[in-house]
């Protein structure tokens, strides 16, 4: 028994000293390596950049785009189908998308420059109406009566909403705005005479 007491004494206090050995080693270890400090990172704040795909009241218009908190794009936006991520090909497609846009914008205003020069360049429209006393004529001339000649002279079809036509309501000679364009105006005479 005694011999199996100073066993386990002599294997207890042998590992003791490997263990106290081990440790300084391991103090030595993280004295050497004082030059690598770790600091707490900061929570980032996770935003995304979307493009809207409809408009979206206090965010934005259809097409533009955002950034929002992550969240709100992957609990809201995305299931709702009303935003998407940007991608590096949606950019692309967004820029060629808006150069269309624009040279189809560019392409309709010269057509109506072209059209205005049409209608300015042919003179004046006649309008025969029913004589009263004097100057006067039965009725009025209206916007309808214009598109009407329009058709019948240059063969063209012209929307009544964007003709502006003074009153008319005596015999003479007037003349009348078509807003062919936000940009471009033509302005033609209406001649107006009695049977």
């Amino acid at each position: 028994m005694a011999s199996t007491a100073s066993t386990l004494s002599w294997s207890s206090s042998s590992l003791l000293q490997s263990f106290a050995a081990n440790t300084n080693e391991a103090c030595k270890l993280s004295d050497r390596r004082t030059g690598l400090v770790v600091f707490a990172q900061k929570k980032a704040k996770k935003a995304r950049t979307i493009i809207l795909k409809e408009d979206i009241a206090d965010l934005g218009k259809k097409g533009e785009l955002r950034s929002v908190k992550a969240g709100y794009y992957r609990n809201y936006l995305l299931p709702l189908g009303k935003a998407q991520l940007v991608t590096p090909v949606l950019l692309k497609e967004m820029k060629m998308e808006d150069e269309r846009i624009e040279a189809e914008k560019i392409r309709v205003k010269e057509e109506a420059q072209q059209l205005a020069i049409i209608f300015e360049t042919v003179g004046g429209f006649k309008v025969k109406r029913k004589g009263g006393k004097g100057k006067l004529i039965f009725g009025s001339v209206t916007p309808q009566d214009l598109v009407d000649i329009i058709k019948a002279q240059l063969n063209r079809d012209v929307d009544k909403r964007i003709v502006s036509l003074p009153d008319i309501r005596e015999i003479g000679e007037y003349i009348a705005e078509l807003k062919l364009h936000p940009e471009v105006t033509a302005k033609v005479r209406v001649i107006v005479s009695a049977n």
